[in-house]
């Protein structure tokens, strides 16, 4: 699949609102992966997450299977990385996109299995994306091309599953000038021990969390224990990043970004997120809240998913936002799911009409 189109910052503005004006800024923060090229401990951080796939435990799943085998478990990935589409992407957290774009790179499958999937296309698609496995060295090529194009950051998503080869290439990249952020964009069901072989690595975290319910994890994205392994797991990030930490320009450095989707009949349980967040990982957070559900993939077989979520449900929503005190980051115009609506079909996934 090709590479998506840029959009322009003003679109994106015109979709977010900041809702504090109060940043840490800071003029110099270098990635901290250089560091541990130059002792030797990036090479060992990658070695030990490979040794991870002769029985997978990258992710909460724990399928144990030999992906340097190419045995496949519940994420269908076997060793190459599937990079399904990459782009200078414009339309991300205004501290990630800036004016030049996020250097988005998509991974192919994922450790869910959600009915609502606004990328099932790459995320759980009918036909095999075997097509588009790419070696450790095109994908380190990849993320130079887009420091070269003038990214802000490489921005994984959905690397769950492939944060060994996500490591791997990112050594080979920064041994050969790779020099911006790196921002792990994630589901949030991740493993607190693989994240501790990413410390250092990863400079912005930017989870999602998804449910506050494990029972409708559970029957809506095949997940029994979502709830405390996300939660668990953006503690880790939190030790690891810290707070957001945004340069003279505008532009994130380092730090955690925490993604919350709202669903219709709230079904992700937003106030315990939210009190979550703000109880145990802090109020200084930085939360992007998102109304741009539209019921995509199977949402339509689900009664409760089957329609797009109600402005008095968003409302309710950032009332929570505002009563458990987290007044740093973003939350998206109610209108957003008529522009959020990607195509991976398409060589331009992200292109607006």
């Amino acid at each position: 699949m090709g590479q998506c189109i840029r959009r322009r910052l003003k679109q994106m503005q015109l979709r977010r609102r900041n809702i504090t004006k109060t940043f840490d800024v800071k003029n110099e923060v270098m990635p901290r992966y250089l560091d541990l090229l130059n002792s030797g401990e990036l090479h060992k951080r990658s070695v030990a997450l490979a040794e991870k796939l002769r029985e997978c435990t990258l992710c909460p799943r724990e399928c144990k299977v030999n992906r340097t085998k190419d045995e496949h478990g519940f994420c269908r990935s076997g060793l190459l990385p599937v990079v399904a589409s990459y782009c200078a992407h414009h339309g991300e957290e205004p501290v990630l996109s800036g004016t030049r774009g996020s250097g988005t790179i998509f991974f192919g499958y994922c450790n869910l299995s959600c009915v609502f999937c606004q990328n099932h296309q790459i995320s759980q698609p009918v036909r095999s994306l075997r097509d588009n496995e790419t070696s450790f060295e095109r994908l380190a090529e990849i993320m130079l091309e887009l420091q070269a194009g003038g990214c802000h950051n490489i921005n994984f998503v959905s690397p769950s599953h492939c944060s060994a080869q996500m490591v791997r290439a990112i050594e080979i990249a920064a041994s050969k000038g790779l020099n911006i952020p790196i921002v792990y964009n994630s589901n949030g069901y991740d493993s607190v021990e693989t994240l501790k072989l990413l410390d250092g690595i990863i400079d912005i975290y930017l989870p999602d969390i998804k449910y506050g319910n494990d029972n409708t994890a559970f029957r809506y994205s095949k997940c029994t224990d979502y709830v405390s392994h996300s939660m668990n797991a953006i503690l880790e990030m939190k030790r690891q990043a810290g707070d957001l930490v945004i340069d003279e320009h505008g532009i994130a450095k380092k730090g955690l970004i925490i993604r919350h989707l709202v669903l219709p009949n709230d079904l992700s349980d937003s106030e315990v997120s939210f009190r979550f967040i703000s109880e145990e990982v802090g109020r200084q957070t930085f939360i992007s809240a998102m109304s741009q559900y539209f019921p995509a993939h199977k949402a339509h077989k689900h009664p409760l998913l089957s329609r797009s979520i109600r402005e008095s449900e968003y409302e309710k929503v950032l009332g929570w936002l505002e009563k458990y005190g987290l007044d740093n980051g973003w939350v998206q115009d109610y209108s957003s799911r008529d522009y959020y609506c990607p195509d991976f079909e398409r060589d331009r996934p992200f292109a607006v009409e």
